[in-house]
């Protein structure tokens, strides 16, 4: 990846972990500087992906890499909050 690509991949990595959290249902009780790290976390995972199967270079928008990269942040946003709230469910006892 190039410079350039890492930082468009930050960049859509705020949206992405968004788009993550409200591919969820329900609530999910993390701030939201976890679900922009998550996001990023997944943005750029999930452009690799997507450049190890031949899919990132395609003209216009890359729908599948997006794709791959809301479903890893979803996948990972479901993750974290989970370890918060079994941490948060410890703490009360």
């Amino acid at each position: 990846m190039t410079v350039e690509g890492i930082i468009s991949a930050i960049v859509v990595g705020l949206i992405i972990g968004a788009l993550g959290r409200l591919v969820l249902p329900g609530r999910q009780n993390i701030p939201v500087w976890l679900t922009i790290v998550v996001g990023i976390g997944a943005a750029l995972l999930g452009t690799a992906i997507a450049r190890g199967m031949g899919l990132a270079d395609t003209p216009g928008i890359d729908f599948t890499e997006i794709l791959i990269q809301v479903v890893l942040a979803a996948i990972g946003v479901a993750v974290v909050a989970g370890f918060s709230n079994r941490r948060t469910r410890t703490s009360l006892r």
